[in-house]
């Protein structure tokens, strides 16, 4: 470790493609013992060569938020060949790219709304190929879905009669914790739905906080996480994993120790990320549980102790962010260390900044 730390400027942020590969075999083998597919999240990694690692241990393909993620992922894989974007894909210019990007892999979306199926099936009537649409629903989470399994009937009535559109499933992003009023809400939208004539072919259900307990909800066919591929300081603190699972640091350099039990080193909001995600401090310093980070600008990061900190300018830190996600999203590439390899690779982050 030492040897990649001195070679790197900072702040770097430094992925081990060990600890990535031991992550993503833990949950497949999970999956494939409890009889539900993996359709990993890449919001997280946003690395093509990551979304191929995932698909080669079992994944049957990747989940992407916006439409522009998926483009860059697909353009970035030629092993990726099935997409999900589990985002209300709404306007014209978003729309005309979903329906071309439809024309190079197996494609499918959600929908919570009427108006949502309609601009849908505006675009997709003159395809070739039915789009394939999931209705989305809320079982906790309260952020986007319809509230109840009638409501998600309905929504399923509308997408399998509408031009250049078939109905996919039922889609969801539960709390944490949230397996059994997913097996609820679930079970009874697709007794619902199938009383109607119409099969449920996929029901996803996705979060890395409670992903080992997934099989608590048996009537979800696929489940997608993401964090786990790199794990992060909030899902220490939940019990989701340890240190040692922990694939993403940030490296950082000690800049001033302007007095005895303070420090400040080249990592801030840019490179940490602001979220706290209801924890106290900005991240973990490995191998100092003695140490807390307090405090964040921009540019600097101030660590505090209780006694006197320990450390000198020119010292190198690692540091475990609250929040692996929008970090790897703030840094134009990430470096990649696994065993056998004399020196970290850099790699441009493809997905970075894909917003629409």
């Amino acid at each position: 470790m030492e040897t990649f730390a001195d070679s790197l400027d900072t702040p770097s942020v430094v992925v081990d493609l060990d600890l990535v590969r031991a992550n993503i075999r833990r949950f497949q083998a999970y999956a494939d013992a409890n009889g539900f597919k993996v359709r990993p999240h890449i919001k997280t990694h946003k690395l093509p060569l990551i979304a191929d690692m995932q698909i080669a241990a079992g994944a049957i393909g990747i989940t992407c938020q916006k439409v522009s993620e998926a483009e860059a992922m697909v353009a970035g894989s030629s092993a990726i060949t099935d997409v999900l974007i589990t985002y209300n894909i709404v306007g014209a210019e978003k729309l005309a790219r979903l329906a071309a990007l439809a024309r190079k892999v197996r494609l499918s979306v959600v929908a919570d709304s009427a108006d949502v199926v309609d601009g849908l099936s505006r675009t997709f009537a003159g395809e070739a190929s039915p789009l394939r649409v999931l209705v989305e629903c809320d079982t906790g989470a309260n952020r986007c879905g319809v509230a109840s399994p009638e409501d998600a009937a309905a929504l399923a009535r509308r997408i399998a009669v509408a031009p250049g559109l078939a109905f996919g499933g039922l889609m969801t992003y539960p709390p944490a914790g949230g397996e059994a009023a997913v097996q609820d809400f679930m079970s009874k939208a697709k007794a619902l739905i199938e009383a109607e004539g119409l099969t449920v072919p996929v029901i996803t259900s996705g979060g890395t906080p409670t992903m080992m307990h997934a099989a608590e909800a048996p009537v979800v066919t696929e489940y997608r996480p993401g964090t786990y591929v790199y794990n992060d300081r909030s899902l220490v603190m939940r019990g989701a994993c340890g240190w040692d699972d922990c694939a993403l640091t940030v490296l950082a350099t000690v800049v001033s120790v302007p007095a005895a039990n303070r420090a400040i080193i080249d990592a801030g909001s840019k490179a940490l990320t602001s979220d706290l995600l209801g924890l106290t401090g900005y991240g973990h310093v490995l191998g100092r549980d003695d140490l807390a980070i307090d405090q964040l600008s921009e540019e600097h990061g101030r660590l505090v102790s209780t006694g006197p900190i320990g450390l000198k300018v020119g010292d190198r830190l690692r540091i475990v962010p609250n929040h692996a996600c929008v970090v790897t999203n703030m840094v134009d590439e990430v470096y990649l260390i696994e065993a056998g390899q004399p020196a970290p690779r850099k790699v441009p982050v493809a997905a970075r900044g894909r917003i629409r």
